[in-house]
């Protein structure tokens, strides 16, 4: 580790902001970056990650149903500290790794999303490991590798699409209720659109309102734009329901889950998709030329011309 094709997808994962081709096009994929257990260098390894509510994520040490734990779970057991690069975002985290229930539970969520996990865990002897990535919030907002703050829009408008896609793709790969995996994942890409839209009111719009004053019925728009979406995002959670934190272990669904009709929830999303797409288009429309150009530029930056 590292080997020719992981670095094939690191390279291609970093070149096109978290997208990449082949066995692993449309997959939830990380870069995990640990620090070696006996070298005490810096490896980097593409993983498969599922959400987990509040800014955490899951991995799983599968190792496709080898014998033994890959490299990068050694690492990570004897020292926690990680980087976790999503394709926009790049923040440090600590690594915890679960144990009995909450491990169960968290594998089954996994298996529940994507059969194939099962097939490994049948495969070997050995327990897989699910490992939950805890953002470090003592190290600040994730970093964006954006060189401009029109390029940081439209990176994470872009990310908000995929994700979207993604869920639109796993909600059509639903059986006939929705699984709890699937419900996190809706649930969070909600709070992560709220906590983008609260972050625009608060402090890009009243910046482009006192620097860019012609732009006050444009910012009005956004505005109401984002109220609708904010509706749209509280219908869905409400048709969604209540998900438990962790998922339904071996035994059945976890106590308080109620059933949830994939296709009522995928109306709800095809509703929010529209209405997003939309305002995402217009904002970078009228927005980037504007976050992009010499006035704007240089008040961000502080220098001059």
């Amino acid at each position: 580790m590292p080997n020719a094709f992981n670095q094939q997808i690191i390279e291609e994962f970093r070149a096109n902001a978290g997208e990449v081709g082949g066995p692993f096009e449309g997959a939830r994929l990380i870069l995990l970056t640990t620090t070696g257990a006996r070298s005490g260098e810096r490896h980097t390894t593409p993983v498969a990650y599922y959400a987990d509510g509040d800014g955490d994520v899951l991995v799983i040490a599968s190792a496709a149903g080898a014998p033994k734990h890959p490299d990068w779970f050694h690492n990570l057991v004897a020292h926690p500290q990680v980087t976790v690069e999503s394709g926009v975002f790049t923040y440090e985290a600590t690594a915890e790794v679960l144990e009995g229930i909450a491990r169960d539970d968290a594998f089954a969520r996994a298996v529940e999303a994507e059969p194939g996990w099962a097939d490994y865990q049948a495969g070997t002897s050995r327990i897989i490991p699910v490992v939950v990535l805890h953002q470090n919030p003592s190290d600040g907002p994730p970093n964006v590798g954006a060189s401009s703050m029109g390029q940081y829009v439209q990176l994470i408008h872009d990310a908000f699409r995929r994700e979207l896609a993604l869920i639109r793709q796993e909600i059509g790969n639903a059986g006939p209720t929705l699984g709890a995996q699937l419900r996190i994942n809706c649930l969070t890409f909600c709070q992560g659109l709220h906590n983008h839209h609260t972050g625009e009111d608060i402090a890009m719009f009243p910046f482009l309102a006192d620097s860019h004053p012609d732009l006050a019925p444009v910012l009005d728009r956004l505005r109401e734009e984002h109220e609708r979406i904010a509706e749209l995002t509280a219908e869905l959670k409400q048709v969604i329901g209540t998900a438990p934190a962790r998922a339904a272990g071996p035994a059945g669904p976890a106590a308080g889950t109620v059933p949830v009709d994939p296709e009522h929830v995928r109306k709800e999303v095809e509703r929010l998709t529209l209405a997003l797409e939309a305002h995402l288009t217009y904002e970078e429309e009228q927005l980037i030329p504007v976050l992009d150009g010499p006035t704007t530029a240089t008040a961000q930056t502080g220098s001059t011309p």
